[in-house]
């Protein structure tokens, strides 16, 4: 430990690694960390280490410890001194995704698959760490347009994500006009987002416009606004969309559905970082990153005609392509586990902790033609249905649970269940009284409750001073706040 003040400012990274080797391959891309680094002997001393350090980010080999001391660094994850834990799956892990599903959704940032080079690891902590300062993270496009993103949402088994988020962070600082392409329920507006928070435009405004949902006589004032008089109905100036983002970023959203008259307008605008209002004369500065987005093959509409080659070539100076969630199929094990996390807490009195083996492989064996969309809205009917601590195929959709059994149809995904571990006895449909474990967990939460709110009324709804007073972190502090229901702008004087 170290003395000095800028040192110790800095974010903490615990290593819970027994393999020397291993620790020291991944040296040189550790070293490029704005981190302090600390190493934990995985052994019975690690709790007592862990209390005493004030650490961001855990990582641990799964080889080192057994699944239970996992599961418990996963409920930890949660609560004070450290908010985040990131495990190296092992052979174990690996072949079992239910196991990786049930670490993601206890608490868990990432399981690591073995093998992953150490530069990728270093862009997974140094996202995972951004992302842990900046106030968690939420999982995959979940909360919608609201959501705080980061790449490290976007963290993937994939080879092809891991070079496609290679070409993201070179381009994310970058002013250059990105093209976003892919099906329809990818991300590709939280993709835009996350690369507008990183980037040295993030204080500044990201505005997002579909340009598949505006009438054509709106669009063109939507985007460029309008002057009073400058048509039937124009009673007042009109600031469109494309003033309110100048300084940061324009998301032009369905980019393939813009008529060919606005487009020769667009066109004028970024090449000439100025715009006229609809009835006006005077030109209007600009400064805005412009990226867009479609579904649709636009080389195939500039061969066509219904597309201008030049605005084409204006837009796509990066062209990033999003794949469909089933050419990604090894991420879904990951996906789920965050998905169950973030429902287990939004949706309060929710036990499920993974999915069942045969569920899991009827969830790889589907298409997903609505992909992340898709998944998202099949897992929170799942979670509300099941009755267990697992999703069972009793919980999917038909059309997901039955394909699955069908003869010629094999799953994407084949997983080799993890060994039957014992759980507690499943309880009697006819059982009218709670168990002892259903009336612990409602007294902690009746007396959470009772706890913050008297914190948060003695604080004025100050996080910061409520979280230190609690003793937890303000990441842990916030988790409990959105499961509770509080909103801390009740307590505000």
């Amino acid at each position: 430990m170290t003395s000095d003040p800028s040192v110790a400012a800095l974010p903490t990274v615990a290593l819970a690694i027994s393999d020397e080797a291993r620790v020291a391959g991944w040296a040189p891309a550790l070293a490029e960390l704005d981190v302090r680094l600390e190493r934990i002997a995985p052994d019975g001393s690690m709790w007592e280490r862990l209390e005493a350090l004030p650490y961001e980010l855990l990582v641990v080999d799964a080889q080192d410890v057994s699944p239970e001391v996992l599961e418990q660094l996963a409920a930890r994850s949660d609560d004070a001194p450290g908010p985040g834990v990131v495990v190296l799956g092992g052979a174990r892990i690996q072949h079992a995704p239910t196991e990786r599903t049930r670490l993601i959704a206890g608490g868990v940032l990432r399981v690591l698959a073995p093998g992953e080079d150490p530069e990728f690891i270093a862009q997974a902590l140094r996202a995972l760490g951004d992302a842990e300062l900046a106030g968690g993270l939420d999982g995959p496009e979940i909360g919608g347009a609201d959501a705080q993103p980061s790449l490290a949402d976007f963290l993937s088994r994939s080879a092809y994500m891991r070079g496609f988020l290679e070409t993201v962070v070179k381009v994310a600082d970058a002013e250059a006009s990105l093209l976003i392409t892919g099906e329809t329920g990818v991300g590709k507006e939280r993709l835009a987002r996350a690369i507008h928070a990183e980037s040295a435009r993030a204080e500044e405004p990201f505005v997002a416009v579909n340009c598949g949902a505006l009438p054509e006589n709106l669009l063109e004032s939507e985007l460029f606004g309008h002057e009073k008089g400058a048509f039937t109905g124009a009673e007042r100036v009109k600031v469109g969309r494309f003033e309110e983002a100048n300084g940061g970023t324009i998301f032009l959203d369905e980019i393939g559905e813009m008529p060919a008259h606005l487009q020769v307008t667009l066109l004028t605008v970024l090449q000439r970082h100025e715009l006229r209002r609809v009835g006006g004369s005077e030109p209007i500065s600009l400064d805005v990153r412009v990226m867009a987005a479609t579904n649709r093959n636009v080389q195939a509409e500039v061969e066509a005609g219904t597309f201008r080659e030049d605005l084409y070539y204006r837009l796509n100076v990066v062209a990033l392509e999003l794949p469909a969630l089933r050419e990604r199929i090894e991420d879904l094990p990951d996906l789920l586990g965050h998905l169950i996390a973030h429902f287990r807490e939004s949706l309060g009195e929710c036990r499920v902790e993974g999915v069942a083996p045969d569920a899991l492989a009827a969830l790889a064996a589907h298409p997903w033609p609505g992909n992340m969309r898709e998944l998202i809205n099949v897992i929170e009917r799942a979670v509300l249905l099941a009755e267990g601590e697992q999703i069972t195929l009793a919980d999917l959709p038909e059309h997901i649970a039955g394909a699955a059994a069908l003869p010629g149809a094999p799953p994407t995904l084949t997983p080799k269940p993890p060994p039957a571990q014992p759980g507690p006895a499943t309880r009697s449909a006819a059982a009218v009284h709670p168990t002892l474990k259903e009336v612990r967990e409602a007294a902690v939460r009746e007396a959470e409750v009772r706890y913050l709110t008297d914190l948060l009324t003695e604080t004025g709804g100050v996080i910061a001073r409520t979280a230190e007073l609690a003793g937890i972190s303000t990441r842990a502090l916030y988790t409990r706040l959105r499961r509770y229901g509080i909103d801390k702008q009740d307590f505000k004087p």
